[in-house]
């Protein structure tokens, strides 16, 4: 089995949909097994600007992670097909056991 995690903004759109959105309809579109979405309460990435949409007027973006697995075939296969339509997204994978 293969786990894929996505990092991106909150703020992300593709085209007038929220990437988060897009990104879930496109999984479930491609019968992945399953994802969960994670809002963050604070993070950073190359800026070095901590974000922290938590704090008393904060208008930073919500730093978001979607996670997924399936077989590792199906995974790559989707990754492929779903980078050139998602902006500003850090993509990890990695190796997990199902239990």
């Amino acid at each position: 089995m293969l786990q894929a995690q996505l990092f991106f903004d909150r703020d992300e759109l593709v085209e007038t949909q929220s990437q988060e959105e897009f990104i879930m309809q496109f999984l479930i579109k491609h019968k992945i097994i399953g994802a969960t979405v994670i809002r963050a309460d604070s993070g950073f990435g190359p800026s070095q600007l901590m974000k922290r949409p938590d704090l008393l007027f904060s208008f930073d973006e919500i730093p978001m992670i979607i996670l997924f697995i399936d077989e590792e075939e199906k995974v790559r296969n989707v990754l492929t097909k779903l980078r050139p339509l998602i902006n500003k997204c850090l993509i990890i994978t990695k190796q997990v056991e199902k239990w």
